[in-house]
């Protein structure tokens, strides 16, 4: 059942590509956001949020390398990032204790999903803004 809880959002995380900021600027904006969301939806305290920081930012940073190298092929893209929530899951655990270790991964794909829900309303903003007759 655990192995299915980590496979599930594996598959959603590799389809979302993040790729409408791919220079270092957007991805730096992205984590440090996704960053400060977690650590709110966590309530951690400043101890804990200077202990989880450089771990996430480590985390994140792999993550994003993990689906740049993997693109061609998505299982074993799912595999490794599976591999990596494991490996980082222990360490978030040690910081932040069992259960709020465990959802360091679930917010991030909520954040994910709210980021793409966002994009996709401005792209149909955008889109009815260039329809003949609306200026």
């Amino acid at each position: 059942m655990k192995k299915f809880l980590f496979i599930l959002p594996v598959l959603f995380i590799t389809a979302i590509p993040l790729s409408a900021q791919d220079g270092e600027e957007g991805n730096s904006n992205i984590r440090d956001k996704m960053n400060e969301y977690i650590q709110r939806r966590l309530n951690l305290t400043k101890e804990e949020a200077a202990k989880f920081s450089p771990v996430f930012l480590e985390y994140f940073k792999e993550w994003r390398r993990t689906l740049k190298e993997n693109r061609g092929d998505k299982l074993e893209m799912q595999k490794k990032i599976i591999d990596l929530r494991i490996r980082f899951r222990t360490r978030f655990r040690e910081i932040l204790g069992e259960q709020r270790g465990n959802q360091v991964f679930g917010h991030q794909e909520t954040f994910i999903r709210e980021i793409r829900h966002l994009r996709q309303e401005r792209l149909r903003n955008r889109a009815g803004n260039m329809l003949p007759g609306r200026n």
